[in-house]
């Protein structure tokens, strides 16, 4: 009895649909990624081996280095309320336009009365050297104090948090300008903050 032969048939997958989910996926992530600040001053961190990820909200970073002080908190709604409360500290004025330039700016160091003009630059401005020459943070003129301390309050009356602070320092400040900071902070009743430091793989044994 002769066999009876199958026709063959080619194979045909339809990725149709697979297309479709990864230009949702793609489009997801490029709608919620979070584009990184530019720094307007590089600090080399020392190497830890504890990971701890830096948060994104409800944090505020001091970035120290060549003896300046640069202040950066999260959110912009909680940029324009600090922005508000320092006006109003210090007597200076910030149009709505120049509140909304500032909720837009990451870290940065000027005094109070310069902050104008560093808001009417751009990015590329205010990142050039010795623009910026850092916060104020003796004793005579403190404005670090005041920057952190109504940024502590912005962050309570807009997200009804308390507000976190990481210290990111040069490995090669000095130590009298990292302690300076810490006593801010500690006049302010906060003891507990995270040190921004430079991930490193434990050594295999």
């Amino acid at each position: 009895m002769p066999r009876i032969k199958v026709k063959r048939t080619s194979t045909v997958t339809d990725m149709t649909a697979m297309c479709d989910v990864a230009a949702l996926l793609l489009t997801f992530f490029i709608l919620t990624a979070t584009a990184r600040q530019p720094e307007p001053l590089a600090v080399s961190t020392p190497s830890s081996t504890y990971e701890f990820k830096v948060p994104v909200e409800n944090n505020a970073i001091l970035t120290i280095g060549q003896g300046k002080v640069f202040f950066e908190v999260a959110g912009p709604k909680v940029r324009e309320k600090t922005l508000q409360l320092m006006g109003e500290q210090y007597g200076v004025k910030f149009t709505p336009e120049e509140t909304v330039r500032f909720s837009g700016i990451g870290s940065f160091g000027v005094p109070i009365q310069s902050l104008k003009q560093l808001i009417a630059m751009n990015a590329g401005d205010r990142m050039k050297p010795g623009v910026q020459p850092g916060i104020p943070s003796d004793s005579t003129d403190n404005q670090l104090n005041a920057w952190v301390l109504n940024a502590r309050k912005a962050t309570k009356e807009i997200n009804n948090q308390d507000m976190r602070i990481s210290i990111k320092g040069d490995a090669k400040e000095e130590y009298p300008v990292v302690k300076k900071i810490i006593d801010v902070l500690q006049k302010q009743s906060v003891n507990k903050f995270l040190l921004v430091t430079n991930s490193e793989a434990k050594k295999k044994k």
